[in-house]
């Protein structure tokens, strides 16, 4: 299949800016691959749907504040810096995005002030590591505790661009999991913001599990693809853990035939990162550049919960080679024409 099979139209005004007012509130659509069929749902409804013996694979990642505003020496230029994977804790070296990228070369030193004004940390730019990005050397003459400290309070929450609005305080909260554990995601696992504890407590009483993976979602995912041939389109690594625990609970549910649910495709791509020749999750750690087209064998989850996708993005095509391209194509024109909310804080897709 080439990438153009995958574009759609879609009104910018259906772009969700705000999340829904109660997390398991936000609709839900239902898919079900065995009989084509399409429910219109809220998120709580989930409930339904799973039993004893599921199990539902959750990432655990956590978003840190990525997103820092500074300028440059001399001119004082705003930059904004996003940073992307931490390279070396005790060199405080960072790959990062800039933006504008045109007006930083290497030997250039950045300032961020906190709220008062007052300069908290300088880095200097000491390579250009691709077009947009920059590797930088953060100085601070603390422990490595106070520098994290310190990034950490300067930074802002890494809402994407196409959520067309300045960060608020509640986006601290709700761009974030409530399972959330493991810092080290620029961007959310959005399938998984419509849980809440609630739910989750009431899915356990009727007997599913919920067995945790990592992987630190970096802006990879959402990079653009530029070729038609999706063959010929490579991934960004990202860092992923598998435990024994969560590999034998998984196991378990598939061996006595129960669901086993992938909450977005974060966790799709982790477990397919990791399996045995006899089609069993094996406990791993490491980095993943998988990227998963139609047509392809899914050898993990049996269903899916997922958000509205971008047009033409790596997570839409992963969707659709799971769900079926036709299907998938059909319940995104239902999702138009129902003016369901799209993207990261908007609603969600069951498929069974």
């Amino acid at each position: 299949m080439k990438l153009s099979n995958f574009n759609f139209n879609l009104d910018k005004e259906l772009i969700a800016k705000y999340p829904s007012e109660k997390r398991d509130e936000s609709r839900l659509m239902v898919i079900n691959r065995a009989t084509g069929t399409i429910e219109h749902k809220i998120f709580r409804d989930t409930i339904n749907y799973f039993g004893e013996g599921d199990s539902f694979v959750i990432n655990n990642t956590k978003v840190f504040p990525a997103r820092l505003f500074g300028q440059k020496e001399k001119t004082g230029a705003k930059i904004e810096v996003f940073l992307l994977r931490e390279l070396n804790e005790n060199m405080r070296l960072w790959d990062v995005l800039v933006d504008p990228a045109r007006k930083i070369r290497v030997g250039n030193k950045l300032y961020f002030n906190d709220a008062n004004g007052d300069e908290v940390l300088v880095a200097e730019v000491i390579d250009n590591t691709t077009s947009r990005g920059r590797t930088v050397r953060f100085m601070f003459d603390g422990s490595n505790e106070e520098f994290k400290a310190n990034l950490f309070k300067l930074g802002h929450t890494p809402l994407p661009k196409y959520i067309k609005r300045e960060e608020e305080p509640m986006d601290k909260e709700r761009y974030q999991t409530v399972y959330a554990s493991e810092v080290g995601a620029v961007a959310a696992p959005t399938a998984g913001l419509h849980f809440t504890q609630e739910l989750m407590k009431r899915l356990q009483l009727k007997g599913a599990n919920f067995a945790e993976v990592t992987l630190h979602v970096g802006v990879g995912t959402f990079r653009n693809i530029e070729v038609e041939d999706l063959s010929k389109h490579k991934m960004d690594s990202e860092y992923f853990r598998i435990s024994e625990e969560t590999a034998n609970m998984v196991n378990t549910s598939l061996e006595k035939g129960k669901k086993c649910c992938a909450i977005g495709t974060t966790c799709m791509r982790t477990l397919e990162s990791s399996v045995s020749a006899q089609r069993q999750l094996k406990a791993a750690e490491g980095w993943t550049n998988k990227f998963i087209y139609p047509p392809y064998d899914f050898r993990v989850a049996n269903t899916m919960i997922t958000n509205f996708h971008l047009p033409k993005s790596s997570v839409l095509i992963m969707v659709c080679a799971f769900a079926g391209y036709d299907l998938v194509m059909k319940a995104y024109e239902e999702a138009v024409k129902e003016q369901y909310r799209f993207f990261s804080y908007g609603d969600a897709m069951l498929i069974l």
